[in-house]
Parts: structure tokens; C-alpha cells; sequence
């Protein structure tokens, strides 16, 4: 019964659709034979993104964009996951910085992420 009642509160709070996109080095050769890397999309899955701390970079005007917003994104377990990725939601690209498993259950990822630009 505990266990029902965590996952209908991890579902409410899945509200978003958001794509998870990493690099992969490319099938093909370039004319300098390197094969370049190129960003994939690895899955779009539902998550929750809830912002948590904001400041301007140092030496910035305050009426700038440039900011450093961290935000904690939410989502089912997944083993794939890894800080070179990053995620997308409503055009807004989200770097993610760590990955912590809460509780060690394997029933959600709370990913800390940092706002690109």
C-alpha cells in the first residue's frame, strides 16, 4: 500500500514531456576522415522540473539573460542516464550536472541541472 501511494505521488508530478539528447560519434567520415560527433536524441519520457536556485554571473548588468538557474528535473529510474547528456523541454535545454538515485530504490532520478542559454 506504501509503495502504491509513492508512485501515484511520482505520477502527478510527471507533468512534463521532455527529450533526453546526448552526442554519439558519427556512421559516416568526414573528408578529413574523422567521423564528427552529432547530437541524438536517446528518449522522451514524462518529468517534473522544479527550479531551485538562480544568480547572475559575475560582473553582468542585472537586466542581462545570462544566469546560472539550476533546476531539479524528476523522472522514473533509468540506468542510462549520464552528466555528458542533457534535457530538453519546451525549447529550453537543461545541462545536467549530477544524477542521484533518492533512497537508493530505484523508482526515480532526481537530476540537478543547470539552464544553457
Amino acid at each position: 500500500m506504501v509503495m502504491r501511494r509513492i508512485n501515484n505521488r511520482l505520477a502527478t508530478q510527471l507533468n512534463k514531456k521532455v527529450e533526453i539528447w546526448h552526442t554519439v560519434a558519427s556512421a559516416t567520415r568526414n573528408e578529413l576522415g574523422q567521423k564528427p560527433v552529432e547530437d541524438q536524441l536517446l528518449d522522451t519520457v514524462y518529468a517534473g522540473i522544479i527550479p531551485q536556485t538562480g544568480s547572475l554571473l559575475t560582473g553582468r548588468t542585472a537586466d542581462t539573460d545570462l544566469s546560472r538557474t539550476t533546476h531539479k528535473v524528476i523522472m522514473r529510474y533509468r540506468d542510462d542516464l549520464t552528466p555528458d547528456m542533457w534535457i530538453m523541454a519546451e525549447g529550453v535545454r537543461y545541462d545536467i550536472l549530477y544524477i542521484m538515485d533518492p533512497y537508493l530504490n530505484h523508482e526515480r532520478l532526481e537530476i540537478f541541472c543547470e539552464v544553457r542559454i
